[in-house]
This record gives structure tokens, sequence and C-alpha cells, in this order.
């Protein structure tokens, strides 16, 4: 089963989900307290409202029984204009108590039964104010003494009182809902600032610490990965110099070929000669034959140099093509660890960029090598051809020679075949020299490339030095990465 690892950004979306959801759910719960708090003012407003109107309505019956007594003792008419607006007032008192509380079926009630009080009261006192017109102040204040309009009066301030102590009730009841949901609120928003605080801190410590972790993991990686790419770049420095080294004494045997191969021409020059002076002296006698047959042995131990040579130019071919083989290994491998790096550098996101520069280069230097190796190795083939086509013509020369010897063996027997032995061996000198010849301009071909491969391994060593240089700076890039993300104490436990 295939686990899932969350990115960095993930990580943090995920760490901010939770505190979101938990200051919505405060911010629903909150909002919720303020507006219960909301209506509990506006009903508490409307208490204190019901409790003025109840004050101005009792204050309204006592400023017009005032006015009403201050006309019948005084009969001044100025006392009736105020008693007129105080009655009216009552009127728009009466209604707005009765708006005011009609969701308070007791205070409706309450109020029902003071309509009729008032009506009568106020038919009283109107009454009165009719018999101070009209029979005077004795008999007003006789109307006045009278206890029915002290009972009227008695019962409206009973029922106000009673409609206060009802409006008081729900006040304090009302308040104290009002402080209970304050304190609710208050606690909710404490509550969850508190929490809310505690998960950010806790996932902030989870994520960091995760963060660290996964960060300190791909540090050593790379760590490792510099180490191994350090190794492998020292072990192709050392690879480029052997291969600098054993170019260089390739180059000098070919050299030592050369020189062979003049050698080899001249004898060759020298064997023609000697045959043309065994044609013009074949009559001579044995004495000729036998130098003759002295210089054709000497041109098979020259041959059978060449074959030597040839053959131990092989092998150097064969070491040549090892060498390129380990070359292009090291290149291989420098190119999968430079491709490894470049993934160990995606993964570190920002802080590996410039280490995906540097593998990137170090992947293209590893190309280059692999390609070099490659024409190297044509080369080394071409060369290989060419010394097979020299062994062969060798071969052939030191046929050619074997078989001059027999036929100086034969004119030993017979002088009448030594004219014709002296033609074959002068043909054979010839085309020793021909292949002479050809010899000397392949060993030079070969020294040419031999050249090629020596300066080739110089370049390597110096991108190899490059390659060793590069993974040291990221080996100390690598540490000092983790020195900035691993705290003071577990560092020195690790040291220690």
């Amino acid at each position: 089963m295939k686990s899932t690892t969350w990115t960095i950004p993930q990580q943090i979306a995920a760490s901010l989900s939770l505190p979101l959801i938990v200051l919505i759910l405060l911010g629903v719960v909150s909002v919720h307290n303020a507006a219960n708090l909301l209506e509990i003012s506006e009903e508490l407003k409307q208490n204190y409202r019901v409790l003025s109107e109840i004050d101005e309505l009792h204050g309204h019956f006592l400023d017009a029984e005032t006015r009403q007594r201050g006309f019948v003792i005084t009969g001044d008419a100025a006392f009736l204009e105020p008693y007129e607006l105080a009655l009216h007032a009552l009127d728009g008192d009466y209604e707005e108590l009765r708006k005011l509380t009609r969701s308070n079926r007791n205070a409706q009630d309450r109020l029902d039964r003071i309509r009729p009080l008032m009506r009568e009261k106020r038919e009283e006192m109107r009454l009165t104010i009719e018999q101070r017109r009209r029979e005077g102040a004795e008999a007003a204040a006789r109307m006045v003494a009278d206890v029915r309009g002290q009972r009227i009066m008695d019962e409206i301030r009973t029922i106000t009182a009673e409609l206060r102590a009802e409006e008081t009730r729900l006040l304090v009841a009302r308040e104290a809902e009002a402080s209970e949901s304050e304190r609710r609120l208050l606690a909710t928003l404490t509550a969850g600032s508190v929490f809310t605080i505690l998960v950010v801190a806790g996932i902030g410590f989870v994520i960091i610490r995760g963060i660290n972790r996964r960060i300190h993991t791909a540090t050593r990686r790379i760590e490792s990965s510099a180490t191994e790419l350090q190794a492998a770049a020292t072990q192709q420095a050392q690879g480029s110099k052997e291969q600098a080294t054993t170019s260089s004494e390739v180059s000098t045997t070919m050299k030592e070929l050369l020189s062979t191969s003049h050698q080899i021409a001249e004898s060759t020059q020298r064997v023609t000669q000697i045959a043309a002076e065994t044609a013009s002296a074949a009559r001579a006698g044995d004495d000729t034959v036998r130098r003759a047959r002295e210089g054709i042995v000497a041109v098979e131990r020259q041959v059978e140099k060449i074959v030597m040579h040839m053959i131990d130019f092989g092998k150097k071919s064969q070491q040549i093509g090892g060498i390129l083989q380990i070359i292009n290994e090291l290149a291989e491998q420098t190119n999968i660890l430079a491709i490894n790096a470049t993934i160990e550098a995606a993964g570190a996101g920002d802080a590996g960029r410039r280490f995906g520069v540097v593998a990137d280069e170090i992947r293209k230097l590893a190309d280059r090598v692999g390609g070099s190796t490659k024409e190297i190795r044509a080369l080394i083939e071409e060369i290989s051809a060419a010394a097979n086509t020299t062994v062969i013509a060798t071969e052939t020369g030191s046929k050619a020679v074997d078989a001059s010897a027999r036929q100086f063996s034969e004119v030993a027997a017979s002088f009448q075949q030594i004219s014709e032995l002296v033609s074959s061996t002068a043909e054979a000198s010839r085309e020793i020299e021909l292949s002479t010849k050809q010899q000397a301009t392949a060993v030079e071909q070969v020294n040419a490339a031999l050249l090629d491969v020596a300066r080739t391994a110089r370049e390597t060593e110096a991108s190899s030095s490059v390659t060793l240089r590069t993974s040291s700076e990221l080996a100390t890039l690598s540490k000092d990465l983790v020195r900035l993300i691993q705290r003071p104490g577990a560092e020195r436990a690790e040291r220690a």
C-alpha cells in the first residue's frame, strides 16, 4: 500500500484549517450570544420605558388632581389649562403603555382594570369643577372631600404600583439574564481563544518538527550523495592520471615502433642492395650465397621483432580499451549520481536549487566524458585494425623471408636457380619496404591518436578536479544546512 506524504504547503493548509474551523465555531457562538445579549438589552430598554411611562401616567394623574384642586380652592381659571393638558397626556401615556406591554398579558389585564378607573376619576374631577363653577367653593370642597374620589385614586395607585413591581421584576430578571449572557460570551471567547492558541501552538510544533525531520533527512542524503560523488570524482581523477600516464607510455612505444619501422625500411633497402649484388655476383660462388643467406636471416630477425612489437602494440591497445571502459563506467556512475542529486535537489525545494544546477553541470560533464571515451574507443579500434593489417603484412614479409631462405638453401645445391632466387628476394624486399612504409604511416597515425587520448585524459583530469571541488562544496553546503536546522544540543549529542 502506497503511503501518502503531505507536502509542506499541504501541511500548513491543514494546520490552518483546524484553527480556522475553531474560530468559525467561536464566531458563530459569539454572534449568537451577542445577538441574545442585544435582544436582552432591547428588552431592558423596553422595561425602562414601561417604568418611565408608568411614572408619567401616575405623575399626570397627580398633576391633573393638583390643578383640579387648585381651581376648586382658588377658582382661578389659569389652573384649568394645565389640568386639560394633564388629562390629554393621560390618554397618550395609557396608549403608549398598552403598546409597550402588548407581550405582557398581566400588564394588559392591569391596564384594562385601570381604564374605567381613569374614566371614573376624570368624570369625578369634571363634576367637581362644574360644581365649583355653579355652586361655589364649599359645594366643590364637599365633593373633593368625598371618599369615593380618594378610593378611585388609591385603586389607580395600587394598579400602577403592581405594574411597576411587575416591570421591576422583569427588569431584574433580564438584567440577571444579560449578566449571564455576557459572562457566557466572555467565557466562550476566553476558552475559544485559549483553545485556538493551544491548537495553533501544538500544530505548529508538530509541523515544524516534521519539516525539520524531513529537511534533516534530505540533507543527510545530500551529504551522503556528495561523499559518494567526491569518491567517484577522486577515482575518476586517478583514472584520468593513469590514462594520461599509459597514453604517454604507449606514445613512447609508438615512437620506438616508428624507429623500428625505419630500421626495417633501411634493412629492406639493404636486402634489396644485397639481392642486386647477389644477382651480379651469383657466379662468384658459395661465399656470396652464404653472405646473402646471412642477410636474409637478419631480415627474418627484424621481421620477428616487428611481429613482437606489433603484438605488444595490440596488447597496449587492449589496455587502452580497458582504461576507456573504466572511464566510461566512471562517467556513467557520475551521470547516475548527478541524476540522483538532481532528484534530491528538486525534493528540497528552494534550498536545493543551487545544488540542482551544480548536479546538472556534473551530469553534462559526465556526458561529455562518455562521448569522449566513445570517440577514443573508435580511434583505438582503428589503431587496432591498422595494427592487425601491419601484423598481416609483417607475417607476409616473414613468409617471404622464409621462402627466400629456402630459396637460398636451394641455391647452395644448385647455382642454376640463383638468378630466380635473387629475383624473388628482390621482390620480397620491395614488398617488405612497402609494408614497412605503410607500417610507419600507421604508427604515425596511432601516435597522433594517442596524443589526442593523452589530451583528452588531461581534460578529463581537469574536469574530475572540478567535479571533486564541486562535490566538496556540496558536502560543505549540506553540513551547513544541517547546522541551520539542528538544535545546538542535538548537534553536540550527535558529535558525541
